[in-house]
């Protein structure tokens, strides 16, 4: 008794601490958590198994000898085959072709894709059949659009490519053979450019017409007003498009197999196809794993340091600081 009565005093005590303020979120109890969060459970089930297990056993796969053509050569060998892949130089030209590709294509598509966008952003007649045309590319099969660079437009026989150029001394060019990672970078701008221009289409969209026509009526010229207020609007969207461009197109593999094959040699393959042939042309597992994990590796970091970059500019941090 007199333990509850100083208990209640000390409760009622003006001098002492107020008790903590409780909202209602923290009262939610265990189970009531569990049933707000159960409808996400099935998707994050199958994104595990469709994700997470391939990828540890490829790391697992990635500690192993193992060829394919030597039957019982499969043995536990630590790390080597990570020191193979960062000592082997065909690899570290396949990287920089990657690199080339994915910064080539990103840049090449967004200007165009700009170009693009400003125009079609201007009302004339016809604007709606000249915008379907424009977006038509992005949406082919990607191995039909190969096929249709490969055998229609860079043709050395037949191609329109080579039509085109025969009256300025260009006809016979093997665009394939002689420019073979150009060439592949040029279907992906092919493809990709209506991505961009839809993107910047819409920031040039949202952007408010009153600010356009206050700052035509001071007197600015239309390149000082696209330098000071069009392009600063469309970063974020420039930026969003970028990274979304790079993290597709690091997966490129269906262009540069029905274009070239990665060659001559190495001198298109990218990332995702060399390892294709160590794997299943070279029958080297554990080689070929360890390169899919440093891919991923590399790749998860460069993604996430750029998708922060995005989400922080279109959260407005970056204008606030």
């Amino acid at each position: 008794m007199a333990t509850a009565l100083a208990e209640r005093g000390t409760e009622h005590d003006p001098g002492s601490a107020p008790p903590p303020i409780t909202s209602k979120r923290d009262r939610i109890s265990r189970a009531e958590g569990w049933r707000r969060r159960g409808p996400l459970l099935p998707a994050l089930i199958f994104m595990i198994i469709v994700t997470q297990i391939p990828f540890i056993v490829t790391l697992y796969y990635s500690t192993q000898s193992w060829n394919l053509v030597r039957p019982g050569s499969r043995e536990f060998n630590w790390l080597n085959n990570y020191v193979d892949v960062f000592t082997d130089s065909q690899f570290r030209t396949v990287a920089l072709n990657t690199v080339i590709l994915i910064v080539g294509t990103v840049v090449i598509s967004v200007l165009l894709g700009l170009f693009f966008a400003i125009l079609l952003d201007r009302k004339f007649i016809g604007r709606s059949i000249v915008r379907t045309l424009l977006i038509t590319p992005f949406l082919v099969t990607p191995v039909a659009a190969a096929l249709l660079w490969k055998t229609s437009l860079l043709s050395p026989t037949n191609g329109l490519v080579n039509w085109a150029l025969s009256p300025f001394g260009l006809g016979d060019v093997d665009w394939l053979s002689e420019f073979p990672l150009a060439s592949v970078m040029a279907e992906l701008v092919w493809q990709w450019t209506p991505f961009m221009m839809l993107l910047i289409l819409a920031g040039l969209q949202s952007m408010p017409k009153d600010i356009q026509e206050a700052a035509r009526v001071d007197g600015a010229t239309s390149f000082r007003l696209f330098r000071e207020l069009t392009l600063p609007h469309l970063r974020r969207f420039i930026e969003l498009g970028s990274v979304l461009g790079a993290i597709y197109l690091v997966n490129t593999f269906d262009a540069v197999y029905m274009m070239t094959s990665g060659g001559p040699g190495v001198a298109s393959s990218n990332l995702p196809f060399y390892i294709y042939q160590r794997a299943f042309l070279g029958f080297d597992v554990g080689q070929a794993a360890a390169m899919g994990v440093v891919t991923v590796v590399a790749t998860i970091i460069l993604s996430s340091l750029a998708l922060r970059l995005i989400f922080k500019s279109f959260s407005g941090k970056e204008e606030a600081a």
